[in-house]
Parts: structure tokens; C-alpha cells; sequence
């Protein structure tokens, strides 16, 4: 009979170890996990790209590393199935109880290689779990393009005994889709190393930040934390400042990230004679993340496309109310009690709800409290540790 209170032996799978959201959980589990006493390895393929690497992180943890050099978010035929093979070849020499994906490219071959094993060892193992952080199939691509998409989450569902889903609207997208069973998921929000948040920063700090990027300190910021790439709404931020800058001269916006698009958004800044209203502060790291948010008044997140954005819950633990186009798990934390939630590329509603909030500090104060405390358990690392653990234990249980 299976031990499931053994220590597990657990490899964790994801594409690119980039500045983002599913990679900064996939380290957060990676990290918990081995310091609760399992054998935990991360596979990885490199960190290519202009968003900024995670390597640092993984220096000196309780857990291995292993690069995937051919390993590429792109679809390659070459590539993908070199990789294939080298995960099989990684996952039959480790002989994990685990194997637990994350992202479309890693997901798709990690769980088509950890299912080709099974039963290659004792009680059928290794076991497989896929966390869905987004998916690749959404409204702002082509209909043949998700129907392959589709296509291909089908065939990696049927290789997968659960799904970890970091939004319930992640779970009722994949299942109207076919992809899994209802039974087969559930949520366990995105962790954020809360501390960094929940820590309020000195007035002299957040002076020195502003002053940084050319920002007074009576200014209202409205800052947003994303990736300078499609999709990821810039374009509807740009369009609403040109009226509010209009209506408020003391209110500024912040742009925290990089991306293909960075050199279009401020030429476009230019040309519009926002240079001094809207401010890039290119790529910074992790760390200085809850220094930008609480040195700012509000979030403004108009992604048109995303599993639950991290940024949300990190500005509501900053003690700053979010206002976010209503897509995806946006309206999980996002309310009338924590901010604004606003119909997707709806400017106008977009400058209501920021005008709103500029005129009145008070509401902006009341939103932020109430936010930190509707986040601050839901999003604790433990909490979303505990219930992978779980799952983990449930379905070796099975076995």
C-alpha cells in the first residue's frame, strides 16, 4: 500500500522562468514544497525574452533546477520535439510521484511525457496535475487558431488526473471548452510573498520614487504593472488619459514594465504631448514592485486576456483599490468594496471609474483597506501550498 504521508518526490514543469505571474507561483510552490521536506525539481527551459528573468530567485533554494535548452514558448516542430524527449528522458531518471506543469508549451509536452511513464514504476506513478494560470485558446484570435488550441488541451487533458485552476473563471472556460471533468479541478489562488506588500513604506521612500520619474508629490498616480505587449490594454489607458489629463492636472499615470511595444507606447505618448503626464519606468525587479504600488494611489489593469493578473491582489495588499476591465478572474477580487470594475474596452466607463477615484482620496483610502483585507488570507503562499498538497495526497490515495 501507497505511504501518501511519504516524502513526495515532485518535478514541476514550466516553459520560460520570465518576470511573471505563473512563474513567480511555480517558485513560490517549488520553494514551500521543498522547505515542508519533499524532493522537489524544477524543469525549466531559458529565460528568453525582454520581460526579465527569475533565475536570481532559485539561487540557494531546497530544490534543483534543470534547463531545457530547446525548450521555447514557440511553436517548433524541431524544438518541441527535442524537448519531448529530453523531459521524458529527465522525468525517467527522477522517477518522480509528481509531475505538475505549468504554461501551454511545458504543459502540453511535460503532460504527455509524465503520462507515457505511468506505471513504468511502483503503483502506477507518476501522477499528473496541471495548473492552469491562463489559457492559450481567448476571443482575440482567430477561430482556427483556438479550435487547434482546443484541440490540443482535449489530448493533454486526457493525460492529466487533476487541474489546479488559479481563478474559478479559468475552470468554467476550460470545461465549457471540453477539457476535463468538473471533478477533475480546483482553485487555488496565485501566491504572493505578502510580507513586501503589507509592509507600508516610509514618506521619505515613496518621495524618493516619484521623484525618480520626474513625479510630484501631491500627484496622483495611477500606476499599472504589466507587460508593455498586446492584449495587455495600454492602448485604452493612453486613450483615457488624453481626456483626464484634460479634467486633472495633478494626476499622472505610471508604467511599470517592459515589452516589445515599449518604444510604440511612448512614441505614442509623444506624439499626444503626454510626455510628462504618463512616465515608463522600464523593467524593475520583483522587489521594487510594492515600492511602485504603494508610492502610487490607485492600480489601473486593462489586460483584455488573463488567468487572474497577480497585480490585482498586490495593489490591494498595498492598501490601493484596482480598477480592472471585467475579463477572466478580475471579478474575483475585484468589487465594489475592493475598486471599479469596468466592461472591456469601454473607455468611457474606464474614465468614470478613474475620475471617481481621483476626486475623492477618501474613497480611494476606504476601497484600499477593504481590499487588503478580502486578499490577504486568499492569496496567502500557505493557503495555496496547502490546497496543492492536498490534491497531491488525495490522488495518491487512489493509488
Amino acid at each position: 500500500m501507497l505511504d501518501v504521508d511519504k516524502i513526495l518526490k515532485i518535478v514541476h514543469l514550466i516553459t520560460r522562468l520570465i518576470l511573471g505571474g505563473a512563474q513567480e507561483n511555480t517558485l513560490i510552490t517549488c520553494k514551500l514544497l521543498a522547505q515542508r521536506g519533499h524532493d522537489v525539481t524544477l524543469v525549466t527551459g531559458p529565460a528568453l525574452g525582454p520581460e526579465g528573468e527569475l533565475f536570481n530567485q532559485v539561487q540557494g533554494q531546497d530544490y534543483k533546477v534543470m534547463v531545457v535548452d530547446r525548450l521555447r514558448r514557440a511553436i517548433n516542430p524541431y524544438n518541441d520535439t527535442i524537448s519531448y524527449f529530453q523531459i521524458k528522458k529527465l522525468l525517467a531518471k527522477l522517477q518522480p510521484d509528481i509531475v505538475h506543469t505549468h504554461s501551454a508549451k511545458a504543459g502540453i509536452l511535460g503532460r504527455f511525457a509524465g503520462y507515457s511513464l505511468k506505471g513504468n514504476w511502483e503503483n502506477n506513478l507518476p501522477v499528473v496535475v496541471h495548473t492552469i494560470h491562463g489559457l492559450a485558446f481567448h476571443p482575440y484570435q482567430s477561430a482556427a487558431l483556438n479550435k487547434f488550441y482546443i484541440s490540443v488541451e482535449k489530448s493533454a487533458a486526457k493525460r492529466t488526473d487533476f487541474f489546479i485552476s488559479v481563478a474559478d473563471a479559468m475552470t468554467a472556460q476550460a470545461t465549457a471548452a471540453g477539457i476535463g471533468k468538473p471533478e477533475q479541478y480546483v482553485t487555488a489562488y496565485s501566491a504572493i510573498e505578502e510580507d513586501d506588500f503589507l509592509a507600508p513604506i516610509s514618506q521619505q521612500s515613496r518621495n524618493d520614487f516619484r521623484r525618480k520619474y520626474g513625479i510630484s508629490e501631491d500627484a496622483v498616480v495611477l500606476v499599472t504593472v504589466a507587460r508593455l505587449f498586446m492584449l495587455k490594454g495600454h492602448d485604452y489607458i493612453i486613450e483615457s488619459a488624453k481626456e483626464l489629463s484634460k479634467q486633472f492636472a495633478n494626476c499622472v499615470w505610471l508604467f511599470v514594465g517592459d515589452g516589445n511595444l515599449s518604444e510604440h507606447y511612448k512614441q505614442q505618448v509623444r506624439e499626444l504631448g503626454l510626455a510628462d503626464r504618463i512616465k515608463f519606468t522600464g523593467l524593475l525587479p520583483p522587489r521594487e514592485i510594492p515600492l511602485a504600488i504603494q508610492s502610487s494611489d490607485m492600480l489601473v489593469h486593462c489586460s483584455l486576456r488573463e488567468g487572474l493578473a497577480r497585480t490585482l491582489p498586490q495593489a490591494m495588499l498595498c492598501g490601493r483599490p484596482a480598477i480592472s476591465f471585467d475579463v477572466d478572474g478580475a471579478r474575483e477580487v475585484v468589487n465594489e468594496n475592493t475598486g471599479r470594475l469596468i466592461e472591456p474596452k469601454n473607455v468611457a466607463q474606464l474614465i468614470a471609474a478613474c475620475a471617481e477615484l481621483i476626486e475623492d482620496e477618501s474613497l480611494r483610502k476606504k476601497l484600499g483597506e477593504q481590499g487588503r483585507e478580502f486578499v490577504k488570507e486568499k492569496f496567502a503562499p500557505d493557503t495555496m501550498v496547502d490546497t496543492i498538497e492536498e490534491v497531491y495526497r488525495k490522488l495518491l490515495e487512489k493509488k
